[in-house]
This record gives structure tokens, C-alpha cells and sequence, in this order.
């Protein structure tokens, strides 16, 4: 729509350098009428968490709902930069942002699942395998993910743990790591109740987070815990792809019973000669007989990457690890911003006690 047709009830929202444009009704977050028009933004939390939407606003007015100041904080927003996900436009807006590109979304769509299979990963890691309807093809990119629509309508969102090249191969469902947060109102039910053969209802695709294929940089894939889900899925979309690229795979937990698909790692690397495979335990314990890297796996890094000038970092895990690791990345090693792409777990329990805090 062009500038000159836009009415009182909507605003026009230009992306550069891309020029894409759409037109947000009044009161409407610009995220969320780029994700009704099948507009690629990048963003995660959709909650004024995470701050992946976040871009810089070059005209226009913008006004804020409630945010966390981790996501942007008051220096950010004096300085020009919006987060989509609660911004709403009060004029026509223009927005930079390198991530919006041409690409077509995937339809979002409502659909059941029936659970059929449950297997333990770890004592606090359970992998759902979930059955698609038959008559339906289920589109997203590997990296994206689902919403599960709980009883009451709250939500709860998982990774795609596999690619959606691996239904092609021979496999189908969808593949979800599921981490034990004690009183969770949807973990508990997982690991107490849940039997085979229940029906869950999904709603996906969502997030930016997955492979830019466009680029032949080197990268580096950072996971901590089960943020090792939607990494998983890229993995296999560059086999099944036949993506040659470098890639170096940093996979933290405090014990090593948190790598609980370490096997599978080390087998892939057997059959992707590009990809390298690092674990590392920041709180080993005597028994556990741990001989490798230790520490912050955000740190191990920057220990054998100084510079990352010239290298693509695809995050995924606990918000601590993903905000410490764009931060020192750019600030130290000089990864230009618009190559960090990230997706931070946050749970209900974080929402809470950053809101707590506010």
C-alpha cells in the first residue's frame, strides 16, 4: 500500500534497506501486523523479553507497551532503537534492520498433534515426538518454533528439534525437548501425567531464528541446555541440504548429564567433516570424571574465536548465556551486530521474576 492511501485507522511501517513495507492498524504492535502479512522479522519472546526484535527507528513515532529493560533499556530507547513487539506505531514509521529481507514467510497455522512417543533424555529432559495430521504439510524453517495451546488458552513455546527436511528423509512428527521446571504448569503435566497417544494442540511457525543460506561465513552455533533443540534442527538441515559451510558447536550445561544428546553429536560429526563439536561443564562435580573445557560456554568462545569479524553466531539457550554472548562478541571480538542471531528461552518463571524486579 502506498504512502498516500494509508488512512487515520493505520500506518505505514517501511523497512531498510530492504523497502519492504506494510501498513499497521492503529493500536496494533508493528510486529504484529508484520506477522499477519507474512512479513520475515526476526524476532523471539513476542513478550517484551528478549529484545531480538529490537531495531533502530530512523522516522517516525513509536510508543511503547510494557517491556524489560534488558530488552531496551531507557539509553536504547532515547537512542532511537523500538522493540516491534510492543511498539505501536502512532505515525508512519521507518525501521532499519538487515534481517527483514524478500524471503516469504511460512503460513502460520492451528493444528492437533497426537504425542507418540515420550523418551527421557536426562533426569530433567524429556523429547516428545508428536504425530502430524496426515492431510496437512506442516511448512517452517529449521530453528523456528511451536506454540503448544494449553487448556484455558495460555501458551508455552519448544524448538523444533528436528528439521523439516528430516520428514523427506524418511522420518516424520515433530521433534520437542522438553526441560522439567518443577511446578511448570505444562512440564509438570509432561513428566508426570503425559502418556502416548494424548492430542496437543500446536500453533507455528514462529521466530527468525534459522540458517541464513545466503551467506558462506564460517559460523559458530552456541547452546546451552536444551537451547541444543533448535541448533539440532540446523544441524540436520545443512546435512540434508548438503550446506558445507564451517561450523563449530558449542554445547554448555552444568553437569555432563545436561548434554544429554552427546552421542548424537559426536556420531554427526563423524558424517559432517564441517562441523566441529565442543562440550563444556561450567559446575563438573568430582564423579563426574569430566576431563574437557569447563567454564562459561559462552566464554570458550571467545578463547578460541578472538575475532569473529568475519563469522556468523547462531544463539539458543538461557537468556543470560544468549545477552552475555552478543554483548561481549561485538563489544570484544568484533562480530558485526547483524550477524548475532539469537532465540533466548524464557521461561514463565523468568517473566515473573523480571517483572518482580521491574
Amino acid at each position: 500500500m502506498m504512502h498516500s492511501e494509508t488512512t487515520a485507522q493505520e500506518f505505514l511501517i517501511t523497512f531498510k534497506p530492504s523497502e519492504r513495507s506494510f501498513t499497521a492498524a492503529a493500536g496494533e504492535t508493528m510486529l504484529a501486523a508484520g506477522i499477519r502479512l507474512g512479513i520475515g522479522m526476526p524476532y523471539g519472546c513476542k513478550d517484551g523479553a528478549c529484545g531480538t526484535c529490537k531495531c533502530k527507528k530512523l522516522e517516525g513515532i513509536v510508543v511503547h507497551g510494557v517491556h524489560q529493560s534488558k530488552a531496551l533499556s531507557d539509553e536504547e530507547e532515547a537512542s532511537g532503537y523500538v522493540l516491534t513487539c510492543c511498539g505501536v506505531a502512532h505515525s508512519d514509521v521507518v525501521l532499519e534492520s538487515r534481517q527483514v529481507t524478500q524471503a516469504g514467510a511460512f503460513p502460520i497455522k492451528k493444528f492437533p498433534t497426537r504425542v507418540r512417543l515420550m523418551e527421557r533424555k536426562s533426569s530433567d529432559v524429556m523429547l516428545l515426538n508428536l504425530q502430524l495430521p496426515a492431510n496437512d504439510h506442516f511448512a517452517y524453517h529449521a530453528g523456528q518454533y511451536v506454540e503448544i495451546i494449553l487448556q484455558g488458552g495460555e501458551r508455552r513455546s519448544y524448538s523444533m528439534a528436528n528439521a523439516p527436511d528430516t520428514k523427506l528423509a524418511g522420518a516424520d512428527g515433530l521433534e520437542l525437548h522438553i526441560r522439567h521446571m518443577p511446578g511448570g504448569k505444562f512440564t509438570d503435566t509432561v513428566f508426570n501425567n503425559m502418556k502416548e497417544k494424548e492430542i496437543l494442540r500446536l500453533e507455528g511457525p514462529y521466530g527468525s531464528f534459522y540458517l541464513r543460506e545466503d551467506s558462506t561465513k564460517p559460523m559458530v552455533l552456541l547452546a546451552s541446555g536444551t537451547g541444543f533443540a533448535p541448533i539440532k534442527a540446523i544441524i540436520e538441515h545443512m546435512q540434508f541440504k548438503g550446506i558445507y559451510r564451517d561450523a563449530t558447536l558449542y554445547w554448555g550445561g552444568r553437569r555432563p548429564a545436561d548434554l544429554y544428546m552427546d552421542a548424537w553429536l559426536k556420531n554427526k560429526v563423524t558424517e559432517m567433516p564441517n562441523l566441529r563439536y565442543i562440550p563444556v561443564i561450567s559446575d563438573a562435580l568430582l564423579e563426574d570424571d569430566w576431563t574437557g573445557r569447563t567454564g562459561f560456554v559462552h566464554q570458550a568462545v571467545l578463547q578460541d574465536f578472538p575475532d569473529l569479524s568475519n563469522h556468523q553466531v547462531y544463539a539458543c539457550g538461557a537468556p543470560i548465556v544468549v545477552d552475555s554472548a552478543r554483548a561481549v562478541y561485538i563489544r570484544r571480538a568484533g562480530l558485526p551486530a547483524d550477524e548475532f542471531y539469537a532465540d533466548a528461552f524464557i521461561t514463565e518463571a523468568d517473566k515473573a521474576r523480571d517483572l518482580a524486579a521491574a
